[in-house]
C-alpha cells in the first residue's frame, strides 16, 4: 500500500500537534492540571471523555489514508489503484465487503421487499429472497445494501471534521474583533458592530450556498489538480468549513463585547492602565483568562450546533460532495425512504443515535470543564 496525505489529514497531523503541546504545557503548570482533574474526578466527566475519546479514536484511523497496490508481473513498475481507503476501512473490512442487493431491516436474514423468487418446486412466487449475510447487519443495510453501521462509523470523520475545523476558523475573529470592540469602544466598537451586523442580516443558509457554489464550480473547472475522488471531496469540506468558520463568528464576538464591557471597568483593569500597561498587554493577560470559560461553553455548542448544520446543508444538497459519506448525506439517503410503505426507518434512526452520542457527551463534558475553569462556578473548590 502506499500512504496518501490529504489537506484535511495535515490538518488534523497539526491540530494533534498543538493538542499535545497544551497537554504538556498543563501538565507542567499546576493552575491548568489542577481544573482538569477535578472534570476527571466526577463520573460524569470521566464517561464523556472516554466517549468523546472513542469518536475521536475513530475519526483518527479514518484519517489514515492509503491507496492499494495493484498486481502486476515481475519486472514492471508499481501501481496503484484510484480508491484511497483509510486505516478504518481495513478494520471494518468484514462488513464493508458485506453488501447486499438492498435494504435489509438490522439483523435480519432476508431482504426487505419482495422479489420473485423460484421455488423448489420450480415455481415462480413472490417472496423475501435470502440475504448474502444473513444477521451480519446489525443496523441494516441502505437502498445499495451497504452496511448502515459501517456509513455511521464512516461519517464520524465528518462531523469531527465540520466541528473542530469551523471552529478554528471561527475562533480568531470572535475573540479578535469581539474583545477589541468592548475594550476600546468608540469608533474601533462601531466598526465592529457595523461588521457583524452586516453579516448577520444577510440570510446564512443564502451566503453559504452561494459560496459553496462558486468553490464547486472553481474545483470542477481546475478537475486536472486533484488526482482521486477523494481528494476532490476533502477539498470542497475544507471549503465548507472556511465558509462556515468565516461565517459564524458573530454571535461568540457579540458575546465577548458584551463581557469585555464590564470587564474594562473593573479594578484590575482600571490599575492596570493606570500603571500604564500596554493594551495588548492587558488584553492577553486580563480580559482574555477572565472569558475563557464563555469561550469553551458556546465553542462547545457551536461544534454541536456545526455538526448539525451539516446535516441540514447536505440534506439542501450544498453540504459536503454527495460522494462523501457523512450524517447529512445519510440523513438525505434516508428522506425518500421514510415514505415508503413498510417504512424503512434504519438509516435514519442511525444517523441520529451517533449525533445524538457525540453532541451530547461534547455538551456534557464542556458543562464539566466550565464548571472547573470558571472561579465563580459553584463547582469551584
Amino acid at each position: 500500500m502506499k500512504p496518501i496525505l490529504l489537506w484535511s489529514d495535515a490538518l488534523i497531523l497539526l491540530l494533534l500537534a498543538t493538542l499535545a503541546a497544551l497537554l504538556w504545557l498543563a501538565r507542567h503548570n499546576e493552575a491548568l492540571r489542577d481544573p482538569w482533574r477535578q472534570v476527571m474526578r466526577g463520573r460524569v466527566g470521566r464517561v464523556t471523555a472516554l466517549i468523546l475519546s472513542l469518536y475521536i479514536s475513530i475519526g483518527l484511523l479514518d484519517s489514515a489514508h492509503y491507496v492499494e497496490r495493484l498486481p502486476a508481473a515481475p519486472g514492471q513498475p508499481a501501481q496503484y489503484g484510484g480508491e484511497v481507503r483509510s486505516a478504518l476501512d481495513g478494520l471494518l473490512t468484514p462488513i464493508r465487503v458485506s453488501v447486499e442487493k438492498t435494504y435489509s431491516a438490522p439483523l435480519a436474514a432476508r431482504l426487505y421487499a419482495k422479489e420473485s423468487v423460484m421455488g423448489p418446486d420450480g415455481v415462480e412466487r413472490r417472496d423475501y429472497p435470502q440475504l448474502k449475510h444473513p444477521g451480519a447487519h446489525l443496523f441494516g443495510t441502505d437502498k445499495v445494501g451497504q452496511d448502515v453501521l459501517y456509513l455511521s462509523l464512516k461519517s464520524i470523520r465528518t462531523g469531527l471534521l465540520i466541528g473542530s475545523l469551523t471552529t478554528l476558523v471561527m475562533l480568531p475573529f470572535a475573540l479578535g474583533l469581539g474583545i477589541a470592540a468592548g475594550y476600546f469602544g468608540g469608533r474601533v466598537d462601531d466598526v465592529i458592530q457595523y461588521l457583524y451586523t452586516t453579516l448577520n442580516s444577510i440570510p446564512g443558509v443564502l451566503l453559504i450556498a452561494a459560496a459553496v457554489l462558486v468553490v464547486q464550480v472553481q474545483i470542477e473547472a481546475h478537475a486536472e489538480l486533484f488526482n482521486t475522488a477523494a481528494a476532490r471531496s476533502d477539498v470542497r469540506l475544507l471549503a465548507l468549513c472556511g465558509i462556515l468558520g468565516v461565517t459564524g463568528w458573530t454571535g461568540l464576538a457579540r458575546l465577548l463585547r458584551a463581557e469585555a464591557l464590564k470587564l474594562r471597568e473593573l479594578e484590575f483593569v482600571l490599575a492596570a492602565r493606570a500603571f500604564g500597561v500596554g493594551h495588548g498587554r492587558i488584553l492577553l493577560r486580563h480580559l482574555l483568562p477572565n472569558v475563557m470559560h464563555l469561550v469553551l461553553i458556546t465553542v462547545v455548542l457551536d461544534f454541536s450546533g456545526l455538526v448539525l448544520a451539516e446535516a441540514v446543508l447536505s440534506y439542501v444538497g450544498v453540504g459536503v460532495d454527495p460522494g462523501m459519506i457523512s450524517f447529512g448525506n445519510m440523513i438525505n439517503g434516508a428522506r425518500l425512504e421514510l415514505a415508503r410503505e413498510p417504512v424503512v426507518w434504519w438509516q435514519l434512526a442511525a444517523a441520529f443515535v451517533f449525533m445524538f452520542v457525540l453532541v451530547l457527551a461534547a455538551n456534557l463534558f464542556a458543562d464539566q470543564v466550565r464548571d472547573a475553569l470558571d472561579p465563580k462556578s459553584r463547582g469551584r473548590t
